[in-house]
């Protein structure tokens, strides 16, 4: 098996779509390392920091390895699966982490793999707001960012029942789910100087 000695990373970033293991998506997003000898690939505009999440669509190359390389897309339960390796979790990562994971991964079969991973199709950057709200449902991202107090403002404000001490963000990360606590009243107080949480594409935010 093939393998290279050196790489050069290189951001790409244009608008694109492409195929992956399954449908659904919309345009969205990119970042990716490349080996300069690698042909140029197209790419959804992205953020270096962009989190990946289910549904968006990956293109992932290995040099010099087309039965490794790859255009998936990523699944509900966050993962995507590669050949050798298996399993990987992709949802929570940056296009950038998720080609060092797959790197670290492949060294176990490859001397020396050089890997590129690009978005090219992303699904609709969003989160859910749940429980005791006006409005629960699914809100999109607006300009990249998004507060838990924009979001539950966008969802109607909550209702006289919401306990506003304990709000709960619920998150996937490379590690597994992830709950933030968050005190709605607290972040009121004009004495406070805390920015309020930012939430991420496919957080729920839960008010009990």
């Amino acid at each position: 098996m093939k393998t290279c000695i050196s790489f050069a990373a290189a951001l790409v970033l244009t608008a694109g779509t492409a195929f992956a293991q399954s449908p659904v998506g919309t345009s969205g997003t990119t970042a990716t390392a490349a080996p300069a000898a690698a042909r140029p690939s197209t790419a959804a505009a992205t953020t270096p920091d962009y989190r990946l999440s289910a549904g968006d669509k990956l293109k992932i190359d290995v040099y010099e390895d087309k039965n490794l390389s790859q255009a998936l897309q990523i699944r509900p339960d966050g993962k995507i699966t590669m050949p050798l390796i298996g399993d990987v979790m992709a949802a929570g990562r940056s296009a950038s982490e998720l080609r060092e994971a797959l790197t670290t991964s492949l060294k176990e079969h490859i001397a020396t793999p050089t890997v590129t991973v690009i978005v090219t199709e992303t699904m609709p950057q969003v989160v859910y707001v749940t429980g005791e709200v006006g409005k629960p449902g699914a809100y999109t991202i607006v300009n990249g960012q998004m507060s838990i107090l924009q979001a539950i403002a966008m969802a109607g404000g909550l209702t006289e029942f919401a306990n506003k001490k304990d709000i709960q963000v619920q998150r996937r990360t490379a590690k597994g789910m992830e709950r933030l606590k968050f005190n709605y009243k607290e972040a009121l107080d004009e004495a406070s100087q805390r920015e309020p949480l930012q939430l991420m594409a496919g957080d729920t935010v839960i008010v009990k």
